[in-house]
């Protein structure tokens, strides 16, 4: 047993000193000369979570959050010794909203007066959101011999009723709200003429708003990107002859091209705020809501996502706002949604930290709906960038009915109940008419609760938002319209919101505080423990089908996280699958 401890106090003692080496090899300043030309890289996923602690990173973790990549651009933003940024745009796994942000970042670098370069990598034949992000910049190439097809952009949307009919499935669902779609992607085989209806106009307003984008980025008129995109241009000469690129080259020689000394994103990435002359003279807590909504505590759930999750949330809220360091605090949300109870207690903890008299913004990302929009009510002021997804103010239940399944394997079931209406609780046999009937009394109590809360949250009134309401789904400029969020923007839009109201300057430096603090070591330990083993047991036929890059593995991925951390004996105000729009 001593031998055990010491082994144990050993491996401990042992990454306690690689965490220093670690931590102590960044130091120093990195010195940049004038004029120089830096090289940032954009490629992979961008997480809505704090940076991974030292030690996950040491064993692999690679998740990098988003606003780590905000702070860059604003580093270089800053930084008068750089004249040339040339970014290094590879496949991005990120939504639309995301996407804004970083042209966001990009305009403003040429505000700034940098001269900015794309060296852009195309590794699918879905490129849209990646050039879309690519256009915000002055000048765009590509490797010699380049597919890019820019023909349009295009969603599917995955009925899954037959599937579980041929499993001998049946899926009982009580819902409100005409398009809430998301019960009926899991009961249906055909879409809905309501569900046909959102989905067109999202895919109405994220086509408008991309060329737009493009065209100012680009310096041509809509109808010139339309009749561009129409022209079905695939290989880079077609897009170059379009006015979309500006050439072909290679990446060492696109840097070799530009004045200057070279600096490498490597290297770049020890220059510091301090640096630029960053001075906060204040500090906002940055909470994040993150996957679906759930009960408990915890960031991660069973399947390795993200999870939303009441306690953890809901603790954090409250202990920012007594924390006398704050001087607001930062609700950042990309969330599609999950148990209807979590996101009243959410809710709750918010309007409790509200009472402190702090402002509470709400800052969306690609995806705040459903029950990431309930809890979003309660902020004094919602910002959300054009493209996120939102709304979905409904709810459903789902009461999988397995008898056909339980025939099939030959397994007998003999139910047996006290009371009149216990058969509510049966899963073999259908719901009874009074069942029914129950379930769906549940559900219009819960959604008549989530009206109340937009109603009191927006200042409208309950009539109003039920008129907006019904499950739709809208993005953010939509919602602008209708009346669900305060203003159009992304992280640095919702700073400047919570400025204003916490009585500073626009112009006034503000330190964002990822809270709650960072897992002491043993928590760290005993997270990563859990993260791999459900990663490993995570190995279905479903979980390496998801892991693909198609867009039906994608919903699958999701179909996945939303099976395996949200309870499905509770009403849920959840989204539809958001479609994945390329």
């Amino acid at each position: 047993m001593k031998n055990k401890a010491f082994l144990r106090i050993g491996v401990l003692c042992a990454i306690g000193l690689v965490l220093i080496f670690f931590a102590l090899r960044g130091r120093g300043s990195v010195e940049i000369e004038p004029g120089s030309s830096v090289v940032l890289e954009l490629s992979g996923a961008y997480v809505e979570a704090p940076a991974a602690p030292l030690l996950a990173r040491l064993l692999g973790e690679t998740a990098r959050p988003f606003a780590s990549l905000l702070s860059s651009f604003a580093i270089l933003e800053r930084d008068d010794r750089v004249a040339t940024v040339v970014l290094h745009l590879k496949s991005l796994d990120i939504g639309w909203g995301k996407a804004q942000e970083i042209r966001g970042a990009i305009g403003r670098l040429r505000a700034a007066g940098r001269k900015t370069v794309v060296f852009l990598e195309p590794v699918s034949f879905s490129p849209n959101l990646e050039y879309y992000v690519a256009s915000a910049a002055d000048e765009i190439y590509v490797p010699p011999g380049t597919a890019l097809p820019m023909l349009g952009l295009a969603s599917e949307h995955l009925y899954l009723g037959g599937l579980f009919e041929k499993i001998g499935v049946e899926i009982a669902v009580a819902k409100v709200g005409r398009f809430k779609s998301a019960a009926e992607s899991f009961a249906d085989k055909e879409m809905s003429e309501s569900a046909r209806l959102q989905a067109n106009s999202l895919l109405d307003s994220t086509f408008d708003q991309f060329v737009t984008g493009i065209a100012e980025g680009r310096g041509l008129s809509v109808d010139e990107v339309r009749e561009g995109i129409d022209a079905g241009p695939v290989r880079s000469a077609e897009l170059i002859a379009a006015g979309l690129l500006d050439g072909e080259s290679h990446l060492h020689a696109l840097i070799e091209s530009q004045d200057g000394p070279h600096v490498s994103s490597s290297t770049y990435q020890g220059v510091t705020g301090a640096d630029v002359g960053f001075d906060p003279v204040a500090e906002f807590a940055l909470i994040y809501g993150t996957g679906n909504v759930v009960s408990g505590s915890g960031s991660v759930g069973p399947s390795g996502a993200p999870v939303f999750s009441s306690e953890t949330v809901g603790d954090a809220l409250t202990d920012a706002a007594a924390d006398d360091r704050f001087s607001a605090i930062i609700l950042r949300i990309d969330s599609p949604g999950g148990s209807a109870l979590a996101s009243e207690m959410i809710w709750d903890a918010l309007n409790r930290a509200r009472e402190s008299g702090k402002p509470v913004i709400a800052s969306f990302s690609d995806v705040a709906a459903s029950g990431g929009y309930y809890v979003a009510a309660g902020a004094d002021a919602i910002v959300a960038p054009p493209l996120s997804i939102t709304g979905s103010i409904g709810v459903f239940a789902l009461r999988p009915v397995v008898g056909g399944l339980l025939d099939d394997l030959g397994i007998n079931v003999f139910p047996m109940t006290r009371g009149t209406h216990a058969d509510f609780y049966l899963s073999a046999e259908p719901l009874s008419p009074g069942a029914s009937a129950r379930l769906q009394s549940l559900v219009e109590e819960t959604y008549d609760l989530f009206l109340e809360r937009v109603s009191a949250g927006r200042g409208m009134s309950v009539d109003a938002v039920n008129t907006v309401a019904q499950g739709r789904v809208w993005t953010g400029v939509q919602a602008l319209e209708v009346g669900l969020v305060d203003e159009l923007g992304g992280l640095r839009e919702a700073m400047n919101r919570a400025r204003l109201d916490a009585g500073l300057s626009l112009d006034d430096d503000v330190a964002l505080v990822p809270y709650p603090p960072a897992p002491t070591l043993a928590d760290q330990l005993a997270e990563l423990m859990n993260a791999r083993i459900a990663t490993w047991l995570d190995g279905s036929a479903l979980g390496v089908f998801a892991d693909a890059g198609t867009p039906p593995a994608r919903a699958l991925r999701e179909l996945r996280a939303f099976v395996t951390a949200l309870p499905l004996n509770q009403p849920l105000a959840l989204a539809p699958v958001v479609p994945d729009i390329r």
